[in-house]
């Protein structure tokens, strides 16, 4: 059976982020830094891969970032668009972040990107 890996693309989607941003990061935190990125698991021809049950290791290292949130910065895409679509169905700012907080405690094993994607989706039907 062929494996399969999730790539910088992969990475990217399920952060909510550019690829850009998985590459960066990948040069900023590099292996033997003090917050490594996690190492792939393989490498085909240059292009890193990492298995999918590691999703949650990465995620973990992102949320783990140095300074992350002290000085707020973009919200990711996932987040614009939720909060465009929390708007278009007249919630304010503060109340969709206080709801958006709200399914993360409810749904802990979701990250916010999916929470986003999940809420955005339900609202389109």
């Amino acid at each position: 059976m062929t494996e399969s890996y999730l790539g910088v693309l992969g990475i990217a989607q399920v952060l909510g982020v550019s690829r850009h941003a998985v590459h960066k990061w990948r040069a900023r935190y590099p292996a033997g830094s003090g917050h490594p990125f996690p190492e792939p698991d393989v490498d085909v021809d240059g292009t890193p891969g990492w298995r999918r049950d590691r999703l949650e290791e990465i995620v973990r290292w992102r949320a783990s970032l140095p300074g992350r949130g002290a000085g707020g910065g973009r919200p990711t895409v996932a987040r614009q668009e939720y909060l465009k679509a929390a708007t278009a169905r007249g919630l304010d700012r503060d109340e969709a972040l206080r709801a958006l907080a709200v399914f993360g405690e409810e749904f802990p094993e979701m990250t916010e990107p999916e929470i986003c994607a999940w809420l955005v989706e339900r609202w389109r039907r």
